[in-house]
């Protein structure tokens, strides 16, 4: 038999089954959903954690001629009574939103208004109904062809799925259950395009007529990143449950459990990099479950399968915007909570009251409100008890840990960029010798900016330096070339003057020892025969670092 592969993402559930993708199985979430069904069911959780997979198995389970098959020999599958009850036996409307993202209200109402019509047109066997009217017919029609209309008011776009519900209704005989997938992403992406206050309206108005008065509806599930309760798109509507990654109940929904990454693992016969994966994809917290993000393993273990990487990457980079954590870093720059970021980026936690309904026009508007944005879309975690008012809040993994880590370095490099005149001098200071004079200065930007001191630590002040030199045009400058018997950190050509300059870096945990190190990191430019070829004169500095402070030698 064919050894199934890792999905790689893939979010239609029936190809993937059909098509032999390895498929962690959270069929079992319909016996519990099932257990707790209430009018609206609302799951907030972040970004690229299956929530649009775990919707269209739902499609596939309650549709009325889905696709049974798929279900063969998957754990909802074990419960007879359940299966005989509801499965297959409901007319589905299934919309994900997350495409909605465009620079102008127009063209984002467009889109809405295509995803509509393509919904509708899965329903196209409506056009032959004989439970509906001529009036009816007209309507479904048109909702059909309302991709292409030239015009469509916004009475009959937000009015849509209501008339949908009915026409299901009136030709099965059974009551409607509702997907909306992705439901607030219109809502972030028309905040950040300048069009919030009309793409509310038009999803208040669409959710009012869907979800609060509408008679044909069975039920609805919805996904999305945060609960907008201020924005009184549910105000009015009966039974609507909750539920984020603070709470106990769907925990597990969403993502994958330490046993599950293992078996997955030990199927596709990656047991060795569990460990890696673990510290890259795993850390997060949800009620009372630890959780890592599918995506990634997901991701990693399909590169592993077709031998495209060894070691794992932040694919989450690849995947969503990471604005918001350089807004943070630059928020907490102004605010002078530099010392808990550098908490969080080497591996420390901060405490915080976290808002989890907010409103996205209200995102930065206070840091307070970033801190929990940044909990709510995955950046950050809960560690401990999540029923506390305030939160221990820490970043989950490596893979989080690294976006942070890079957004810091661009942050710096920006900085850098705005003080030329500053960093002349500083570059002048090592064509002249002046080791007291760079090391003031390199210390006076090591306490003005933010320290990382993970396993990268020595990279960090390395890149730093990096940074601030490659102000000088005019110098060949090269980060570890090789040289004599070894690598130098960092060779400097100025052509002109026949000039050359090595440095040798270090870091160290003990600031007792700064001096030493400096004195090791010149004894290895001599004792490693570092050169620069076609100079008159090399100056040879030693650097040692410890969190925000630095030491600088001048060999002779």
């Amino acid at each position: 038999m064919t050894k199934k592969r890792p999905t790689a993402g893939l979010e239609d559930f029936a190809q993937l089954i059909h098509d032999g993708f390895y498929y962690v199985d959270k069929t079992y979430i319909v016996k519990e959903l099932l257990e707790k069904w209430s009018n609206v069911n609302l799951f907030t959780r972040p970004r690229r954690f299956g929530k649009t997979l775990l919707m269209d198995m739902l499609k596939c389970f309650f549709e009325i001629d889905g696709p049974k098959e798929v279900f063969e020999g998957l754990k909802i599958a074990q419960e007879k009574e359940i299966c005989e009850q509801y499965q297959g036996k409901y007319p589905v409307i299934f919309l994900s939103l997350k495409s909605v993202n465009a620079l102008t209200f127009e063209v984002a109402r467009d889109i809405l208004k295509g995803i509509l019509a393509n919904e509708a047109l899965r329903h196209s066997y409506l056009k032959m109904s004989d439970k509906l009217d001529e009036d009816e017919h007209d309507t479904f029609r048109k909702m059909c062809k309302m991709e292409n209309a030239e015009t469509v008011s916004d009475a009959f776009l937000m009015s849509s799925l209501n008339n949908l519900s009915k026409y299901l209704y009136k030709h099965h005989g059974q009551k409607v259950i509702i997907l909306l997938d992705e439901y607030d992403v219109p809502l972030d992406k028309a905040e950040q395009n300048g069009f919030y206050k009309e793409m509310l309206s038009m999803i208040r108005g669409l959710f009012d007529q869907t979800l609060k008065t509408n008679p044909y509806m069975q039920s609805a599930v919805m996904t999305g990143c945060l609960r907008i309760a201020k924005e009184s798109i549910f105000t009015g509507m009966n039974k609507v449950n909750v539920y984020t990654v603070l709470d106990r109940n769907f925990s597990d929904a969403f993502g994958y459990t330490d046993e599950e990454v293992k078996t997955m693992l030990e199927y596709l016969g990656f047991t060795q990099h569990y460990e890696d994966i673990k510290a890259w994809y795993d850390g997060y917290q949800f009620g009372d479950k630890h959780i890592y993000c599918p995506w990634d393993v997901n991701k990693y273990c399909d590169d592993l399968y077709t031998e495209a990487v060894t070691t794992p990457k932040p694919y989450w980079m690849n995947t969503s915007g990471n604005d918001i954590i350089r807004k943070f870093i630059e928020t907490s720059a102004e605010e002078a909570l530099e010392d808990e970021v550098e908490e969080l980026i080497n591996g420390g936690s901060v405490r915080k009251k976290i808002h989890q309904e907010l409103t996205y026009k209200d995102l930065y508007t206070t840091i307070d409100n970033i801190w929990s944005i940044l909990f709510t879309t995955g950046y950050l975690t809960v560690d401990g008890d999540p029923e506390d008012e305030e939160l221990n809040l820490v970043i989950p993994n490596q893979g989080i840990r690294k976006i942070f880590r890079d957004q810091v370095f661009e942050w710096i490099k920006e900085g850098l960029k705005n003080n030329p005149e500053y960093l002349n001098g500083f570059c002048e200071y090592f064509v002249q010798g002046k080791a007291a004079e760079i090391e003031d200065q390199f210390n006076e930007f090591l306490d003005e900016t933010i320290s990382i001191r993970d396993s990268g630590e020595e990279k960090f002040y390395h890149a730093y330096l990096l940074g601030m030199l490659r102000n000088r045009k005019d110098w060949r400058l090269k980060s570890n070339v090789e040289t004599g018997n070894g690598y130098c950190d960092i060779s400097i050509k100025l052509p002109k003057q026949k000039l050359g300059i090595l440095i040798e870096m270090k870091y160290t945990r003990d600031e007792t020892k700064l001096e030493e190190y400096c004195r090791e990191a010149l004894d290895q430019i001599e004792r490693k025969g570092y050169k620069i070829e076609r100079v008159t004169k090399t100056l040879k500095y030693g650097i040692a670092c410890c969190r925000k402070q630095c030491r600088v030698m001048r060999g002779e």
